[in-house]
């Protein structure tokens, strides 16, 4: 079951993904386990733009993932747990 943080961050997400793609897609109909780059045609400033409003937008700072972490974000579910994992670090 979802926590209330778990949940807040899966819509954060989904409001900003839906946001930066090319195609008008409701934040509820996107697929957590969908590639972000093959499955919705997002590009990497894209993905830079989806992570900064995200981060943003959650309370987690952009410096508390590195390049790799960036790259193995491939899918909403890895952007959403990451996000998640670093909640309510002090940037």
């Amino acid at each position: 079951m979802q926590s209330e943080t778990d949940s807040k961050i899966e819509t954060v997400a989904r409001t900003n993904l839906a946001r930066v793609l090319e195609t008008d897609v409701a934040p509820e109909d996107l697929d957590l386990d969908t590639d972000l780059a093959d499955g919705y045609g997002l590009t990497s400033l894209n993905k830079v733009l989806f992570l900064m409003s995200a981060c943003d937008e959650a309370g987690v700072s952009l410096a508390s993932f590195t390049e790799p972490d960036v790259a193995g974000m491939t899918t909403l579910r890895d952007v959403t747990e990451a996000l998640t994992r670093h909640t309510g670090e002090v940037a």
